[in-house]
């Protein structure tokens, strides 16, 4: 028997596009030989995962996990939307929010960490569903956010199972107080931040390089008027309120009842709002525009 060395683990791995664990087991079964290895990896399915790399994944879920004093929120992406209603995709979506609470948002590091009870790390453990499964599937991006004092609270749009679903919103507030009700105030702006796509929690935190097209452009507005520059400067800042209006949570109306500002509500509540992040499913991912008569005409031999 040969002895199965971590180069030969990688050869078997840059050849399959399997697992690390998965190719140290084939070589295990086949006494280190690599083609026979290569054939245990295909006959359990677990090599053709290399070949679904390449194709845009924009489907799957965001997933949200809590703690006390923190919230977790990733997307995980897949080909189909079928693949969100897959129990052992839900599943691992689920354990990946959970796990990202203790490791972080680095997507890299949040691969690497181990996989509870599969002997195998994430990423691994994503591989091997990717074969199971048969469609590409992606981690795409993390966040995770804490306070010292109040909640970090969650909400899910349209859940398709509690902390799972295509919009996920992490609403983070600083406050003393009882938890319960400050998680309550927290679901309801994270429904708010779900509806109204705020892009800044301040106007201090807004892009800057964002800000300056905004002003170019409500400038060159403003001077086709033909008013004095003096009028133009202030036609134009005036805009700029109403931009800050649009895009900061703070200053945004609360949704809930057309009138107050979010800024007022979170006051009137006696905290402060740290921070929120929203996750939509597949936002700024350039999907395939198939044909798909010749899709299936392909996939039939035709």
């Amino acid at each position: 028997m040969a002895e199965i060395t971590a180069a030969l683990v990688k050869q078997l791995r840059e050849a399959t596009g399997a697992g690390m664990m998965d190719c140290k087991r084939a070589l295990t079964e086949t006494g280190g030989v690599l083609d026979e290895a290569v054939d245990w990896l295909r006959k359990k399915g677990l090599s053709a995962a290399a070949k679904k790399s390449g194709r845009v994944a924009a489907e799957g879920l965001v997933g949200v996990a809590s703690a006390p004093l923190c919230a977790a929120m990733v997307e995980v992406n897949a080909e189909t939307d079928f693949v969100g209603r897959n129990e052992q995709f839900q599943g691992f979506v689920a354990t990946v929010a959970r796990l990202a609470l203790d490791v972080g948002e680095d997507v890299e590091a949040l691969k690497a960490a181990s996989y509870p009870g599969a002997g195998r790390s994430v990423a691994e453990e994503l591989t091997h569903l990717i074969a199971t499964i048969g469609e590409n599937m992606t981690i795409r991006r993390a966040r995770v956010l804490r306070v010292s004092e109040g909640a970090v609270a969650t909400y899910v749009h349209s859940a398709v199972r509690p902390g799972l679903g295509k919009i996920g919103v992490l609403v983070a507030i600083e406050a003393p107080g009882e938890i319960a009700a400050l998680e309550a105030l927290g679901r309801q702006i994270g429904m708010h931040v779900a509806a109204a796509r705020p892009d800044a929690l301040d106007v201090d935190a807004v892009d800057p390089a964002a800000l300056e097209r905004e002003r170019a452009v409500l400038s060159e507005q403003a001077r086709a008027s033909g008013k004095p520059e003096a009028i133009i400067e202030k036609m134009v800042e005036g805009r700029i309120r109403k931009y800050y209006e649009e895009v900061v949570l703070l200053e945004q109306v609360w949704v809930h009842d057309g009138e107050s500002r979010v800024r007022a509500v979170v006051k009137k509540a006696g905290a402060t709002l740290a921070g929120f992040a929203r996750f939509h499913l597949g936002e700024g991912i350039e999907k395939e525009a198939g044909d798909f008569a010749a899709e299936v005409a392909a996939a039939a031999g035709v």
